[in-house]
């Protein structure tokens, strides 16, 4: 789904707090007088040293291997156009942003006022000692081609202009993946690229590397066929020129097998895609609007592969699925360029990765029983964490195979470990977590509604289609709030329990709760009159299948809210009791930690279902939980009742789920350091990846453990997760953030749909 954005949202995302998207962060300790002599003088005299006598150590003692630049004049940003050096800075920051996420890389992104080639292109080669690679960025054409060229040809790190080759390499692999699923010869099919631009060109020139004739393929701007008779066109432009009697794009697309769309949205009709040849390739990337768009391409033509640039149809063309591991394999055999042979195996990388089978964590996070190589999944999704482990060894490969690489490696499967643990996975869960909600958004109710963060993050989940919110609260006010703010909530319902259009509804309801707990002290009035209360009425909603979640919380505290869940909704009738985990996301990986909200001082038996209930979250989550039960004791070194306990439930599970990866009682640092478990307790179950699972003994234990992490900034927080209900009921804490609200909708939806 496209992700709507209102300006307001997107300045705030920008200047809050420390304005821009990035910060530089030391990698050594600074925190004594020594730490800072060695940082700087003295100590830093002898790498210098070392260096003057060997330029090469300058990747041993510094940043330079892992140090990309990202820089660009701003004459071609987006679709922006020439905006300037200074405009263009937030986009480069973004580029540099996803460098990191993906790949590791560190980034400066640099904005230059040079607008001629020869002014630019020195001012890049002087920043040559600085940086491992150069990644050029928004240039317009046909300048961007010259500076590339010339670049490439006078540094001797490696340099590409992401425009150009980023979408050749990806569209590419593509268009391999979609020629055997049809069954084409590369060296027969017809090509119409429509759009001329830096991408349009460099698609072209990598469909020749990859096989296309040249004679086959047909240029079109915004003038029409690029034919051999037009005057005042530029050299890039005319080495694609024909003499073909076509002249426009109408003309163009008959029987065409292939079209590539770089230009603009809506420009391409059914009728024209009905005269492609048989099996027509259609890859039409124009962002946000395509060529044409998918469904209506589809319907003209259904023998059709169809991808375009969104994420909301198959097949996403999308450059991040090329630069960050084309460079990262670059930087770690310390090229010299980015040659063509090191595109090539990037593309065919990409396309033999897209034939294996996919993980489990993609397939969940887009709804899918199992994405298997065909029509609609031609290229890797940009979640599937083999990306890196993929393309970045091929590309190093070829690097070494092609003579541009100064490093060699030779343990492959080392450097294949490596690069997995090179990247931090504090996101990547919640970006799967996204994915999976919108794959199949539920109702969600808001039993706070008269609350801004709450009405902010329910324009924000639906806007993002990742639930259906249903507001729950006084109309009038809510509206009001929504005005003031500028909202966009209008298609939202609106429910208020207290007005007497609702009196049925809560009779009905009231009748029901009577039911339930009538032998457990609640009267028919007082069960009548708590549906005045929107926790009660929404938990009833829930209850009833008018809603599939409930979210509550922001205001009001944990046992307030916890209470109208239990009563109205109850446990699973396979579950003694609920549990509260929170989901920390760390540089290390997510890490799940229960009972932090609900449990307070649980019993062996209570240890053991708690730990089944997260065990089961976790995998819910497609991740493998590896339990440590935390005390203050490891393996009866000291005796308690506490430590007892805790050890009595690893026995319970042990019994009742032998495979399940469990061990304790143990302290919590032994639970992540596999070092200190194999060099003093070898048997235990956690020595070969440690936990990322950890239960603790009691409610005080997990509570401050979290709010510690949470406000030392060693993890951010999504919970409280309630486990065990019948129904998905969700608590936030108490205030939380717009951000954490979302969070905990997602989870809920999550949760919504396993109870399906």
């Amino acid at each position: 789904m496209a992700v709507k954005i209102s300006k307001k949202d997107a300045l705030n995302y920008h200047s809050m707090g420390r304005p821009g998207k990035i910060e530089v962060v030391p990698t050594k300790e600074t925190k004594t007088q020594r730490d800072l002599a060695l940082a700087y003088s003295p100590g830093v005299a002898e790498p210098c040293l070392e260096i003057a006598e060997d330029k090469e150590k300058v990747y041993t003692y510094t940043a330079k291997g892992n140090l990309v630049a990202v820089i660009t004049n701003g004459s071609a940003v987006l679709g922006l156009g020439n905006i300037g050096p200074e405009a263009a800075k937030p986009v480069m920051e973004g580029k540099g942003l996803l460098f990191k996420i993906f790949a590791d890389i560190d980034v400066f992104d640099i904005e230059l006022n040079a607008f001629d080639i020869e002014s630019f292109v020195a001012a890049v080669k002087a920043m040559e000692p600085t940086f491992g690679g150069i990644n050029l960025e928004d240039i317009k054409s046909p300048d961007c081609f010259e500076i590339e060229a010339r670049l490439r040809k006078e540094m001797n790190i490696p340099v590409m202009h992401d425009d150009q080759h980023g979408t050749a390499i990806i569209s590419g692999a593509a268009l391999l993946n979609a020629l055997e699923i049809v069954g084409k010869k590369i060296s027969k099919v017809r090509v119409v690229v429509s759009g001329a631009g830096a991408a349009a060109i460099s698609c072209a020139k990598l469909y020749m590397f990859l096989g296309v004739k040249k004679e086959n393929i047909l240029l079109i701007d915004r003038s029409g066929v690029i034919r051999s008779d037009r005057e005042s066109i530029d050299k890039y432009k005319k080495s694609f020129a024909t003499s073909r009697e076509v002249h426009t794009l109408e003309d163009a697309l008959k029987d065409a097998d292939v079209f590539l769309g770089l230009s603009k949205g809506n420009i391409v009709t059914k009728e024209m895609v009905k005269t492609m040849a048989k099996d027509p390739i259609i890859f039409a990337l124009a962002n946000p609007d395509p060529e044409i768009p998918y469904n209506e391409a589809l319907e003209a033509r259904p023998d059709a592969i169809i991808a375009t640039g969104r994420s909301d149809y198959p097949n996403q063309v999308n450059n991040a699925l090329g630069f960050p591991f084309i460079f990262r394999g670059a930087l770690d055999v310390r090229a010299k360029e980015i040659n063509e042979a090191m595109k090539l195996a990037a593309v065919h990388a990409l396309a033999e990765l897209a034939k294996k089978p996919v993980p489990d964590m993609v397939n969940m996070a887009y709804n899918e029983k199992n994405f298997s190589f065909g029509k609609e999944y031609i290229i890797p999704k940009l979640i599937d964490p083999r990306l890196l482990t993929a393309v970045a060894p091929a590309v190093a490969k070829a690097a070494i195979d092609s003579g541009v690489a100064r490093h060699i490696i030779t343990d492959w499967d080392a450097y294949t470990n490596e690069l997995s643990r090179r990247l931090g996975k504090d996101d990547a869960i919640v970006r799967v977590m996204v994915n999976k909600a919108r794959q199949d958004p539920k109702r969600v109710v808001f039993s706070e509604a008269d609350n801004f963060k709450i009405l902010k993050a329910a324009q924000i989940v639906n806007e993002e289609g990742i639930a259906k919110p249903i507001l729950l609260g006084p109309e009038k006010k809510i509206r009001d709030i929504i005005a003031e703010n500028g909202l966009d909530l209008e298609d939202v319902p609106i429910i208020d329990p207290n007005i007497q259009e609702m009196e049925p509804m809560r009779t009905s309801y009231g009748e029901w709760l009577f039911e339930k707990r009538k032998r457990k002290g609640l009267t028919l009035y007082e069960a009548k009159k708590l549906m005045r209360d929107r926790n009660y009425f929404g938990a009833m909603m829930v209850m009833e299948g008018e809603a599939d979640a409930l979210i509550s919380g922001l205001t009001r505290n944990y046992a307030q809210t916890i209470r109208p869940a239990l009563q109205v909704i109850g446990t699973r009738d396979d579950v003694t009791k609920v549990a509260g985990m929170y989901i920390m996301l760390t540089k290390r990986g997510p890490l799940f930690f229960a009972d932090c909200t609900v449990n307070v001082n649980p019993t062996a038996d209570d240890l053991a279902d708690i730990a089944t209930l997260t065990a089961n979250a976790v995998r819910q989550l497609n991740i493998q939980p590896r339990i440590a039960m935390l005390s203050y004791s490891n393996f009866g070194s000291t005796k308690g009742k506490e430590p007892e306990a805790v050890a009595q439930a690893v026995q319970m599970l042990r019994s009742r789920y032998p495979g399940m990866i469990v061990d304790g009682e143990m302290q919590a640092n032994f639970a992540f350091n596999t070092e200190l478990l194999k060099d003093n307790y070898p048997f235990c179950e956690l020595t070969q990846d440690g936990a990322n699972t950890l239960i603790f003994p009691n409610l005080s234990a997990g509570n401050i453990a979290y709010k510690l992490m949470q406000s030392l900034g060693a993890g951010e927080a999504i919970g409280p997760i309630l486990l065990g209900l019948k129904k998905s009921v969700h608590i936030l804490q108490l205030g939380s953030s717009v951000r954490e609200i979302v969070n905990m909708v997602t989870i809920a939806v999550i949760d919504a749909q396993s109870k399906r």
